[in-house]
């Protein structure tokens, strides 16, 4: 059974099952959802819990099994938590998973947590996850997306009873923050914590908070790809410095970048040659937000425009691995930040050429 990540709490006021799995990258995320589930299992008298880490192809899964099957001295209830980090528990693994998930129902002296990193469709279809999660309760942890931040850190100042103001101002201060924070949620909640050490409860100022917030933003290239074609310069151009600052390889950027144009190209090709957008969409691989990225654009981007587009890129191609190209900066992320900027505007919705982010 699959519970929502922000209704698990809801869930366990109305009583505790015996398994349950939870899956994300977002370490905040996973952990606060952990705690709850511990805390809840404390509160009905699960006073022992043992942790099993899955390490290398030959652990050992019958220690977990027994663990499962076995009560302490001390204790009538026992939390089983097991970890695997790698998301991959292998074929021992797979069966002994299968085999808790079976006995969990009837099983009600061990709560059983299984923490796993994000899984991919595949996996999630394996029979191991599909035991996980047809015998408990299965909860899906994603980041938070650039976007919803600025909603969630609001949602988390007033958890300690604070505020920012209302109205424009109050919406500039929480861009600021999550400017400040993006990519990296665990240090969000830091700073977080860290205003409402510094601040009582109540409003806080843009100062405020412009003189508490450190800037700890984490950014990807994954990420660098969704806000240029979504036409946010002023993020993307955020991103490339924080990249740079990060010591990203300059060829990794160019090569995700140069990508979109070469996909931007094919399927603007392909519909040019009758092929159905969707299909051509699916043809390169093409899903999720970026899907509806290239449904966004690919109308009002000129075929011409991705030549020139594809010809930058081979030009910054050189320019990243040492070579030179008239008209254009010697240093690779200068040219990194010119060529993302074109792309930026060209995908840039029609009614703000400089959409922020």
């Amino acid at each position: 059974m699959q519970v929502a990540a922000a209704q698990l709490a809801a869930h366990l006021g109305k009583g505790l099952k015996p398994l349950y799995t939870l899956h994300g990258d977002e370490p905040l995320l996973v952990q606060e959802a952990a705690d709850a589930i511990r805390e809840a299992a404390r509160a009905q008298g699960y006073a022992e819990r043992s942790v099993h880490t899955v390490a290398g192809a030959h652990f050992d899964w019958s220690s977990v099994l027994a663990a499962g099957g076995s009560l302490s001295l001390f204790a009538e209830r026992q939390i089983l938590e097991v970890r695997i980090p790698s998301g991959k528990p292998g074929k021992d693994g797979s069966a002994a998973l299968q085999q808790l998930a079976e006995a969990a129902p009837g099983n009600d002296s061990t709560l059983t947590l299984v923490l796993l990193p994000r899984l991919d469709r595949l996996t999630r279809n394996g029979a191991w996850f599909a035991a996980l999660d047809s015998h408990g309760v299965t909860v899906q942890l994603d980041p938070v997306e650039r976007a919803a931040l600025p909603p969630w850190i609001a949602q988390r100042l007033a958890r300690q009873g604070q505020r920012v103001a209302a109205g424009e101002e109050g919406q500039r201060t929480l861009q600021f923050f999550a400017d400040r924070v993006e990519g990296n949620l665990l240090a969000a909640h830091q700073e977080i914590q860290k205003l409402g050490l510094l601040y009582p409860a109540g409003e806080l100022g843009f100062e405020q908070v412009e003189a508490a917030v450190l800037n700890v933003a984490r950014y990807d290239v994954f990420k660098l790809s969704e806000a240029v074609l979504a036409g946010q310069m002023a993020r993307v151009q955020r991103m490339l410095d924080g990249l740079q600052a990060e010591g990203e390889a300059e060829v990794l950027v160019h090569y995700t970048l140069a990508e979109d144009i070469r996909a931007l190209k094919r399927v603007k090709d392909a519909i040019a040659a009758g092929r159905p957008l969707p299909l051509a969409l699916r043809e390169q691989r093409v899903w999720g937000l970026k899907e509806r990225l290239f449904e966004r654009v690919l109308p009002r981007l000129p075929a011409v425009t991705l030549d020139n587009l594809l010809q930058a890129a081979h030009v910054v191609d050189g320019i990243v691995k040492g070579l030179k190209a008239p008209g254009w900066p010697a240093d690779g992320w200068q040219a990194l930040h010119r060529l993302a900027g074109e792309l930026c505007r060209a995908c840039a919705p029609a009614a703000s050429p400089r959409s922020r982010a």
